[in-house]
């Protein structure tokens, strides 16, 4: 570990968020199951923290069938419910429908492109994009990027995908690089 790690403008002494930040922030994923395991954790952190996601990750993990796309789009209302009296979890009414639908338009996309992995990652040609940032001012809360894909995927009928959320889902997925210049935890 080190002192000079961007995480520390948003880490704090949370050792939770630095192991996030030492070693899935900003780092490529391609497994379809992690892409919407870390798309539907990005949709609960709106109007919250990421921190308080984070510590609830392990809990929503457990009562979402281990955020697995093709049980959780089988979930009915009688799931919601049960989902509704979860201890541990982010239970939002509207944030748990979201789950379900977009478990359902994300198996859509998996059916079009052959991969989730395929559709996300031919957004930036297959490359992560690295910004370079010198200080957390560089880094901005959307861009061009992030408001096309959420427009796109809005169209395909997910929901809690706003261009704010977006971005931080193409950081958590790797596709951008935020890291900052010296930070030893930004790769190559």
């Amino acid at each position: 570990m080190c002192a000079e790690r961007c995480g520390a403008a948003w880490c704090r002494s949370d050792p939770l968020l630095w192991d996030y930040h030492d070693h899935r922030w900003c780092r490529p994923v391609h497994d379809d199951r992690e892409l919407f395991a870390l798309l539907i954790l990005e949709g609960k952190q709106a109007g919250l923290s990421w921190a308080t996601v984070l510590h609830r990750e392990a809990q929503i993990r457990a009562a979402c069938s281990g955020l697995d796309p093709e049980a959780v789009a089988r979930y009915t209302e009688s799931d919601l419910g049960r989902l509704m009296g979860a201890p541990g979890i982010i239970r939002n009414r509207r944030k748990l429908a979201a789950l379900v639908q977009n478990a359902r338009a994300f198996l859509g996309v998996q059916a079009e492109a052959g991969s989730f992995d395929a559709y996300l990652w031919g957004w930036c040609g297959g490359e992560p994009i690295d910004h370079r940032p010198r200080s957390m001012a560089d880094i901005p809360a959307e861009d061009g990027l992030s408001r096309r894909l959420s427009a796109d995927l809005r169209r395909r009928g997910f929901a809690f995908v706003g261009p704010t959320i977006v971005y931080s889902y193409l950081q958590a997925a790797g596709l951008i690089n935020d890291h900052l210049v010296g930070c030893p935890c930004r790769g190559g």
